[in-house]
């Protein structure tokens, strides 16, 4: 039998189209966070856009909800892309790294973030975004496979590359909205990251 991580694979190259990606990861069981979150949480917004922001994990009210960003980091998330006219309605996608709530909102393993990187890799394949907006410590190691610290990749134009993309697609990194309610000090690099994107 396939590893989780082969499932993975095969499950999310098969998909030719974010909707199909979406099934995919709805019928994947290869990550036992699924066992204990009420909803899979794949993405929310525009599915058009020429902008993807990958965050890390879902929360309880995003588990609730069954949607990315929608407890109050997601509410900061929106007002702060509002500011530079980035709106899920019509110009947004929004999605994670991992697609269930790890337990008691803990950190996901480094074994789940690897079962469900395929899938995240393959939705900005399909998308083929101008810009990849990463949230984050762990959405910006998993996807940038960088170990570099937050402050040090926040507001810079990185590429993300993987072998397959036709050419390297632009990303920024910038702060987490649930750092910001936690650090709003901080919230001033935030708004210089907001001007970079």
């Amino acid at each position: 039998a396939d590893s989780p991580i082969e499932a993975a694979r095969r499950l999310a190259a098969g998909a030719e189209t974010i909707a199909a990606l979406r099934e995919a990861v709805a019928g994947f069981d290869g990550c036992a966070l699924k066992a204990t979150a009420r909803n899979t949480v794949f993405a929310d917004g525009a599915e058009d856009a020429e902008v993807l922001l990958i965050g890390e994990a879902p929360g309880k009210d995003e588990d609730q909800a069954g949607k990315p960003f929608v407890g109050r980091s997601g509410q900061l998330l929106d007002r702060m892309l509002a500011e530079i006219g980035l709106s899920r309605q019509s110009n947004i996608l929004i999605s994670n790294t991992i697609y269930w709530r790890p337990p008691g909102n803990r950190d996901p393993t480094p074994g789940e973030t690897a079962t469900c990187l395929p899938f995240a890799e393959r939705l900005v394949a399909l998308m083929r975004p101008k810009l990849l907006i990463l949230t984050g410590k762990a959405a910006a190691h998993a996807m940038l496979q960088r170990e570099d610290g937050v402050l040090k990749l926040r507001g810079r134009r990185l590429a993300y590359t993987r072998e397959g993309l036709a050419a390297p697609v632009n990303a920024i990194v910038m702060l987490h909205p649930a750092y910001l309610l936690r650090q709003p000090q901080q919230k001033r690099l935030a708004w210089l990251d907001l001007l970079a994107i």
